[in-house]
């Protein structure tokens, strides 16, 4: 089966830098470019950065249909050790379900990974909705989308106007994955969420916070953003708080380094 041209802005992106590498994990029926400004931004401070394409994402709804969280996180699982492979460091962020990613990663690489960045990250499913999918799936192929909660006039997000209901549940079904493995993410973290967000709601970054083992936790709450705060009003923020955050640790690694 040939899958659906590209949408645009929906490319993967690469960047060769430093010693201190960044993966970027976008969210569910998004597209890289709901967070390739803070890649570039990362890129242009001259980290090694790498922006994968989701499978079934960045296409059409349909060809997301035939995917489920095992093949997501097989992407960035496989980009996290070419990373690895690399650099000296690699630290994970993810806007969504973005976040969820990297908080697995973290939570199952260790050491391997050296910090966390999230943005509104996803870690529960709507009640009702998760309540009506597991016979609901079979019912109905697909529901309303979920793209461009943004309150900046003007931008929209590069995503399906569409949710295929079997990957859905997929996605209900990874968020209970992560949520178990939380304990197991030890490094520092950084959460930003929005204090308005009509996709996930804030007290999912409460949840991370309350579960995750990291004695290095900080959190930023965003005023002025939606759901998809890396294209919205606090975009630059986000940027330099994560530049930040990465730059602080990697003078610790090497100053402990060089000891």
């Amino acid at each position: 089966m040939s899958l659906s041209a590209g949408l645009p802005g929906s490319e993967a992106m690469r960047h060769e830098g430093s010693e201190t590498g960044v993966l970027l994990c976008h969210g569910f029926t998004g597209s890289p470019q709901s967070v390739r400004p803070w890649a570039e931004y990362l890129a242009a401070k001259g980290l090694t950065v790498s922006l994968p394409l989701l499978p079934g994402h960045g296409t059409r709804w349909e060809d997301l249909a035939a995917t489920r969280w095992q093949d997501w996180y097989a992407t960035v699982d496989r980009e996290l050790r070419l990373l690895s492979e690399r650099c000296e460091q690699v630290f994970v962020c993810g806007l969504s379900m973005g976040g969820a990613l990297a908080l697995r990663l973290a939570a199952r690489h260790g050491a391997a990974v050296s910090g966390v960045a999230v943005v509104n990250p996803a870690a529960t499913f709507p009640r009702l909705e998760g309540l009506a999918l597991p016979l609901g799936r079979f019912l109905v192929r697909s529901a309303k989308g979920i793209s461009s909660d943004i309150a900046k006039e003007g931008v929209t997000e590069v995503g399906y106007d569409r949710v295929p209901t079997h990957a859905a549940y997929s996605c209900r079904e990874f968020f209970g994955v992560v949520r178990g493995e939380l304990p197991q993410v030890t490094q520092p973290l950084l959460v930003m969420h929005s204090r308005t967000d009509h996709v996930v709601p804030p007290t999912d970054s409460g949840l991370v916070l309350s579960r995750v083992s990291s004695e290095d936790v900080t959190e930023t709450v965003l005023e002025n953003s939606y759901h998809v705060a890396t294209l919205d009003h606090d975009a630059e923020r986000i940027f330099a708080d994560s530049y930040g955050f990465i730059s602080r640790l990697a003078a610790r690694k090497t100053a402990r380094d060089g000891a």
